[in-house]
Order: structure tokens, then sequence, then C-alpha cells
């Protein structure tokens, strides 16, 4: 497959990596190391681009793409203040043959997919409650950037990240998420929030740029035992536990697995990227409607935050 990278940052440089000798052109209005300026001007014939740009710049270059029958990749999170503008690109992809796709790469992250793969076994049981713990310390990284502090803050930015998990492993709770805390410690976007939905499950999301050590957690707990999770391969080492409900009361047993090794999330994603568009097929746009109701409810609930 011929790819075409567009945005050549941070996220850019690990697709690039990550697609390797499929990538035909870079593009980039300002790197000096892209070949071209903007994605009309390349002539390198190809199947698909992903895209690493900027939000507001997102949705022109997918109608773009999709009415060529492009395929495209897109950097979460995919927001938009209008639904109708979602399903108009579906649509088009649709009749053009174009797979969408959004990134998430922690779907590929291996305890992610090994709990996916335990809940979907019905062993934990009834589940009651998750928690989920999501902090990095890119607070002052994300003040200096004028596109990125603005808006919905670090609901989007790693809010995002939690509500596709959510969708990943319990699909999407009945009850909405209400914010119980927002904050703008250092920054003029939210840089602190939390989030819970109550339910037949309980689900609380909290969401930091505020943690100097980036980190992530999970808790799970379920009628027959609790499963959790603790940092990302990237950040290793990372553990998960499945601990077995004793009755009427004990010290569980438990099942342990602790993983040092590089990030494979990003070589993953691009291997199904890449499958689903030589396949025809489908795309995952649907679960963006579902994160941008979500995610848009959250920040029209953003009345009360500190600044």
């Amino acid at each position: 497959m011929r790819v075409v990278v567009v945005g050549t940052g941070v996220q850019g440089a690990k697709r690039i990596a990550a697609a390797g000798p499929d990538v035909v052109a870079t593009v980039d209005p300002v790197a000096a190391g892209a070949r071209y300026r903007q994605l009309d001007d390349v002539r390198e014939e190809f199947d698909a681009a992903l895209l690493c740009v900027p939000d507001d710049a997102k949705l022109p270059l997918m109608l773009s793409l999709a009415q060529r029958g492009k395929h495209f990749l897109v950097e979460k999170p995919l927001v938009t203040i209008d639904d109708d503008n979602l399903r108009r690109l579906m649509k088009v992809a649709g009749d053009n043959g174009a797979v969408c796709y959004t990134a998430y790469n922690h779907r590929f992250e291996p305890h992610f997919v090994r709990m996916k793969a335990l809940i979907d076994s019905g062993a934990l049981g009834r589940m009651y409650s998750a928690r989920l713990f999501y902090g990095n310390g890119t607070a002052r990284l994300v003040r200096q950037s004028a596109w990125r502090d603005q808006g919905a803050g670090v609901l989007s930015d790693l809010g995002s990240h939690l509500l596709d998990t959510v969708h990943f492993w319990f699909g999407p709770p009945k009850t909405p998420f209400t914010l119980t805390a927002i904050n703008r410690f250092e920054n003029k976007s939210p840089d602190h929030a939390i989030a819970i939905s109550t339910g037949e499950m309980t689900i609380e999301l909290e969401m930091t740029m505020l943690s100097w050590r980036n980190h992530f957690t999970c808790d799970i707990f379920a009628e027959k035992g609790s499963a959790h999770i603790e940092s990302l391969c990237k950040w290793g080492p990372t553990t998960f536990r499945h601990r077995t409900r004793v009755l009427p009361s004990g010290r569980p047993p438990e099942d342990s697995d602790t993983l040092v090794q590089d990030d494979p999330t990003w070589a993953a994603e691009y291997a199904h990227f890449k499958a689903l568009c030589l396949a025809g097929g489908p795309g995952n746009l649907a679960n963006d409607l579902w994160i941008n109701s979500a995610l848009r409810s959250l920040a029209a609930s953003d009345g009360g935050a500190r600044s």
C-alpha cells in the first residue's frame, strides 16, 4: 500500500516509522524535511493518507480524500460540533469505497487486548465498577501551543482515549457521563477533569496533564473477581492482574503478568489499518459519533471550572 503522511510533527514521525517503505510522500506546510507543502501538491500515486494535523484541518482533508476514494487514518480526537458532518463523511466515503479510520492506538496495548478478552469471556461475571486514570505532564507544552490550549483541553486530548477504551471494553454506557470535577490549574483550557457514569455499572474517568510522571491505571471490580492494569508499554513496565474472588471472603489468588518492551501499538495499529484498506473496510467513524456526543455533553457542562 502506498501512503502519504500529512503532518510530520511528533505523531507524524511515529506514523512514518510505522508505515516504513509504504510511505511515498510527506506533507507539511512548514517542516523543512517534508517533500510537499499541501496535499493537493502530491504528484505520486497513493492509496491512503495518514493525517497528523490540527483539529480544524481534519474535516476538509478527510472529505477531499473520501471524495477521491482515498483511504485515511486520522489522529484522534475527531471532534465536530455537528454530527451531520460525520454522517456526510461516512456516506461520501461509502459511495467512493474509502476506508475512514480514527486512530486510537491504545486499543492495541497488549494488556488492553487482554482485558477485552477477559471481559468478553464472562469470567468476571457481573461488572460492578471501573475506574480509569490517565495522566501525563504536558500542561506546559499545551499552554505554549496556541491551537492546543483551547476548547475542551484535557477532555478531548486524554478523555477521548478513555472514552474509546470504555467503548472498546464495555460498549457505550446507557447512562451518560457527567463531570464531577474540572479544573484549569495552569492552562486556559481544562487540564484536569473527572467524569462518572452511574448505571448498572459505575465508570469513573480521571484525566490530567499535571501528572509529572506519565501514568495509566485501571481497576475493574466484578462479581467473580477484579482486573487491574498499571502503566502502558511506552512508559513500562506495565502489569496486568486478574484476581479471582474467594467466598465468603479471603485473599484472592492472583494471575499477574508484567511486560517490559517498546511500545508496539503504532506498528500494530498501522497493520490493522492497512488490512482494513486491503479488505475494503469497515472503518470506525461510527464510534466517533458516540465519543463526540459524550465530549460535547461534558464540555457543555463545564460552567464552574476553576481558573
